[in-house]
């Protein structure tokens, strides 16, 4: 059962969120005023330089004419266009997650026999210490699976033997056990949930050595482990989609900073974790598919562009769904006229929709995707275009997939511990420097007021 008194809200607890709310609230005007690139990118979305990596590239303008011109999204794997690593391991009816992952951590793509030798690293790695699922993931079970994950995490640290060692080959060695073991916390993670909190059948299976990542997500998930080709394919796209993103975006940024600390692999997993937890960041395509259930709710006819237009605009004017202003999974940080994810996602999308019958949602969203920037265009000031990103379809393809809501940030998690392990590694062998960027103060100096006179 909870522990009530943690959510007890008092009178004293009201009066003491006010004295924050009215002592910690910055004037906005300073922020212009001393040029503070809020959220570390200035108004066009363009990030400041922080640092340098080998690891991932994400491209959305060109120089012309000492201009930014937006083009394209482009995002680059160790220097190869994501398009052509997906469709090389496509074209060859090929599962890419392992392939891929290997050469985000090891910087070049592996030949027939490395790429063998390292799946079976991997399969090796896929085993937990005994009885961790009955004395870890079994007991305390949690609704929020991205907690769950990062408790797991944090345990492992107490399994192993050489847990503060930073060598590389250490390093490396605690990395590719947390690949192999994401999937294992988050799928066994839910089943503990499902079967405590919702009295749901026990169900689990053990990893197959013989079977893909993405199979095996699949495998342990189900009851009776059946899967489509189809089916493991499209989520094995969606696990390289989302395994990489660059140095700048915020699990990853996270990586870089507690890394540049010094401390153990798995207390850096776990603040990228709780990073990616968040709405703002791996939560996103779970308000996405949240609010595709709302609009097709309050949308009779979801081919009437009228009325879809109509919701379109309630949700930018706060009156429509969670009324928070926003049309989830249009726009990025980075991106304006395009995210590459998203655009390869997209036609394996419609196949999956068409083997799951679901054409007329499909159709849904992709007139959502045409409709959204015209809409927000109209009511909001953008310094940069608006396009749908991969977040957009992912929800979708997970919901099809018969994946639960709980388990969407957690996929992409197993997908971005591989790009978060790559960092880490690059920032141990490059970097040596505590990441420190200035904080101005902006409070007045006041003189202290002993006890017995204050009010």
């Amino acid at each position: 059962m909870p522990y009530k008194k943690f959510a007890k809200l008092t009178p004293e607890l009201s009066r003491l969120s006010e004295l924050c709310i009215k002592n910690d609230k910055i004037d906005p005007e300073l922020y212009s005023k001393f040029e503070v690139k809020r959220g570390l990118r200035d108004i066009s979305g363009r990030g400041v330089l922080a640092g340098l990596t080998e690891i991932a590239e994400v491209r959305a303008y060109i120089i012309q004419d000492e201009e930014m011109v937006p083009c394209e999204g482009k995002l680059f794997y160790r220097g190869i266009d994501i398009e052509e690593l997906v469709g090389g391991f496509i074209s060859e009816n090929r599962f890419g997650f392992e392939e891929v992952a290997y050469l985000l951590i090891f910087g070049e793509l592996p030949s027939k026999k490395d790429l063998e030798s390292f799946k079976d690293l991997l399969a090796e790695y896929c085993t937990l210490p005994e009885s961790f699922v009955r004395d870890i993931i079994m007991k305390a079970p949690s609704s929020d699976m991205m907690n769950t994950l990062a408790r797991s995490v944090l345990t492992l640290y107490a399994y192993d033997p050489q847990p503060d060692d930073t060598s590389i080959p250490n390093v490396l060695r605690q990395s590719l056990q947390l690949v192999s073991l994401f999937p294992l916390f988050s799928v066994y993670g839910y089943q503990a949930f499902r079967h405590y909190k919702e009295g749901q059948s026990l169900v689990i299976h053990q990893p197959q050595p013989e079977y893909s990542t993405a199979q095996n997500i699949l495998h342990m998930l189900r009851d009776d482990s059946k899967f489509t080709q189809l089916e493991a394919s499209i989520l094995d796209l969606a696990l390289v989609l989302h395994m990489e993103h660059g140095g700048g975006n915020n699990s990853t940024f996270t990586t870089h900073v507690v890394t540049s600390s010094g401390t153990d692999t798995y207390s850096s997993t776990a603040a990228s974790l709780a990073s990616l937890k968040g709405p703002k960041h791996g939560g996103a395509n779970i308000k996405v598919t949240q609010m595709f259930e709302d609009m097709k709710k309050n949308v009779k006819d979801w081919e009437d562009e009228d009325a879809v237009r109509s919701y379109l605009t309630a949700l930018l004017k706060k009156e429509a769904f969670d009324k928070a202003g926003l049309i989830y999974g249009m726009g990025h940080a980075v991106y304006s006229l395009s995210d590459p994810r998203a655009n390869i996602f997209k036609g394996f999308v419609e196949r999956l929709s068409k083997e799951k019958g679901l054409d007329k949602e499909f159709k849904l969203y992709s007139l959502v995707e045409r409709m959204a920037p015209e809409v927000i265009a109209k009511e909001r000031k953008i310094y940069k275009g608006v396009s749908a990103n991969v977040d957009f379809y992912s929800g979708f393809v997970y919901d099809m997939l018969g994946l639960p809501q709980e388990l969407y940030t957690p996929m992409f998690a197993i997908a971005r511990i591989v790009g978060w392990s790559a960092h880490r590694i690059e920032e141990l062998i490059s970097a040596g420097k505590i990441i420190r960027p200035a904080y101005k103060n902006v409070a007045p100096h006041t003189e202290y007021v002993p006890l017995e006179e204050r009010d």
